[in-house]
């Protein structure tokens, strides 16, 4: 295939890759002198991107002209034919995007509707993620709140619903991907792995958070234990003494991160979740770190 510029790659899902993440990698583009160009793809988070296609375009620009190669979108609410025209007219993909209502309509919820409210918004993320020609959606399975949803519920609860959003997900060719957050659920490597393993679906996978992990232990150990199961990243640093802080400027050690991410053989997504100095400094320093 001819060579392409970072700027005109198109997302892509490989239905021969090996491994998830190799799937929900874009196209691979021209080499520079980093060891994970064309491997590891730079994006942030975006919300629900705009109102209409003017906004839409003139953010989706901005991040173009910044080095960044995709940007992932919210549901609901993202403006789906307003967001599908202006990707069209800027080359510029939006690679996923993220439940919006997770943690208030929780899969763990005692409540069996909040549950069915909390299923259906995943089953229109899915689908709102596939019309703008995303690879996945990002799921926090629930939370850890008490003696009516323990770890145990959270646990079973949130796989008996995900499991029923399979058929839609397979359908739709949309991976459900699982973040691990600060919410009491799976702060082990070990129970996270099982917790995905138990789901037994292709379609379902690790959203790895690189920086909330550190409060409970070291990311480049998650990552040799999840492996192949991981299929996107979210960039975040994090100390014990400065909390959620400028990325390199926490405990998170990233050689060892990027050493790790190598020996799994990742490749795919990688989407900062916070802010630095600037645009142009997130940009900056995803490309020092994660030698893109």
């Amino acid at each position: 295939m001819p060579k392409m510029t970072r700027r005109e790659f198109v997302v892509a899902s490989s239905a021969a890759a090996v491994g998830l993440s190799a799937g929900l990698a874009p196209k691979a583009v021209d080499a520079r002198d980093r060891e994970n160009q064309g491997k590891i793809f730079k994006a942030n988070k975006g919300g629900n991107l705009g109102k209409d296609k003017e906004q839409i375009v003139a953010l989706l620009e901005k991040y173009k002209q910044l080095g960044f190669d995709g940007i992932e979108g919210g549901s609901p609410g993202m403006p789906v034919e307003a967001t599908k025209a202006a990707i069209a007219k800027t080359n510029f993909p939006v690679h996923g995007v993220v439940d919006g209502v997770h943690w208030n309509q929780r899969l763990s919820s005692p409540d069996p509707k909040v549950r069915e409210q909390g299923r259906l918004a995943l089953e229109q993320a899915i689908r709102d993620s596939k019309a703008v020609g995303g690879t996945s959606v990002l799921l926090v399975p629930g939370r850890v709140s008490g003696p009516d949803e323990t770890h145990d519920d959270v646990w079973k609860r949130s796989i008996v619903e995900i499991k029923k959003v399979l058929p839609v997900a397979e359908e739709q060719e949309i991976n459900v991907l699982i973040e691990n957050v600060w919410n009491g659920f799976c702060e082990q490597p070990e129970q996270f792995r099982d917790y995905i393993d138990e789901i037994e679906s292709k379609w379902v996978g690790a959203y790895f958070d690189i920086g909330n992990v550190r409060k409970f232990g070291k990311p480049e150990e998650w990552i040799q234990i999840l492996g192949h199961r991981i299929g996107k990243l979210d960039v975040k640093d994090w100390g014990k003494k400065n909390g959620f802080c400028r990325l390199g400027e926490g405990d998170v050690d990233w050689p060892a991160v990027r050493a790790a991410l190598k020996e799994i053989g990742f490749t795919g997504w990688a989407t900062r979740e916070g802010g630095d100095r600037s645009l142009e400094d997130t940009a900056d320093l995803m490309n020092e770190l994660l030698d893109l």
